[in-house]
């Protein structure tokens, strides 16, 4: 597939990613492709030659979305992006990057190529969430490429709840909260709290309990197929919140049930056509560099 109408979306309260944002117009329009800025995206910008407009109708005209920033930015462009079937791909500005993979001191012949039709495509699978009130009305619905997540809206106060997996009574728990998140979070907020790091083609998701009252309290890995259910305790004194991606907050009332399930649409990522995550691992994470035999001794790739 090669592409006509690419969309920008990059937040640059950081000046490098503005930088990188006008720059990468340039080179879009080198290209002969039409260009839409996410209007935040564009505020206090030099962007000759592009169209601005808001989120909303950005997913209506273009046919795939550029990212500039850190995975936050291409987090946010996941979530309404995959609903409309749209592909992403990544420049990084940001400071780990596991999901924006384009540096932007080399960004003119990737993405060149990756427009033209020289790309790895791969799918990632969101979750959706949604809380449901004691007379059944429903509110706070939203989804997230990395994990939903219980937290109190008090520092040091713990939550009580319970858990249910399609239906199955698991466990009722006290702690600081409970991440849910997919094999692509897994590197992310889940990471820090002691959560395993999953292939992202895997089909599951991980439940990672945050600092629980009991020892015996572990991650859990399940089926993304499943549907979880979160039930919050009517005596809780914190005023617990649920957020998505960590940029969507929404705050809950005592008794509520929180569902959690997979988005029916994937996010579609492209990337350059030597893309391996394994090295993505490596570098982000300090992992050791592979060692080879040669001559009889060892040496360091």
């Amino acid at each position: 597939m090669q592409f006509k109408k690419i969309g920008i979306m990059g937040s640059h309260r950081n000046p490098l990613v503005g930088q990188t944002v006008e720059h990468t117009v340039q080179v879009l329009k080198k290209l002969g492709i039409t260009v839409y800025v996410e209007a935040e995206s564009a505020r206090g910008l030099r962007l000759e030659g592009a169209l601005v407009m808001g989120l909303k109708d950005l997913s209506q005209h273009v046919d795939g979305v550029v990212a500039v920033g850190g995975d936050g930015n291409l987090l946010h462009a996941a979530r309404t992006m995959s609903l409309h079937g749209i592909p992403v791909v990544g420049i990084n500005r940001g400071q780990l990057g596991f999901l924006t993979d384009l540096s932007p001191d080399d960004l003119e012949g990737p993405l060149t190529q990756i427009l033209s039709g020289e790309y790895l495509s791969e799918e990632r699978f969101l979750l959706e969430g949604k809380v449901v009130r004691q007379d059944g009305s429903a509110y706070g619905l939203g989804n997230a490429l990395n994990d939903i997540v219980l937290f109190p809206g008090d520092v040091a106060q713990l939550i009580e709840f319970e858990m249910r997996i399609d239906g199955q009574f698991v466990y009722s728990q006290r702690s600081d909260g409970l991440i849910i998140a997919t094999p692509t979070g897994s590197t992310a907020y889940a990471l820090s709290a002691g959560g395993p790091i999953m292939a992202p083609h895997l089909e599951t998701m991980v439940l990672v309990p945050k600092l629980p009252h009991t020892l015996t309290s572990r991650p859990v890995v399940i089926d993304a197929k499943s549907q979880i259910e979160i039930r919050l305790a009517e005596y809780n004194k914190t005023e617990p919140r649920l957020s998505y991606d960590g940029q969507s907050h929404v705050s809950l009332s005592m008794a509520d049930r929180i569902l959690i399930y997979r988005q029916k649409q994937p996010l579609v990522l492209l990337h350059p056509k030597n893309y391996n995550y394994y090295e993505v691992w490596r570098e982000k994470l300090h992992w050791g560099r592979q060692l080879i035999a040669l001559s009889g001794s060892m040496h360091v790739n």
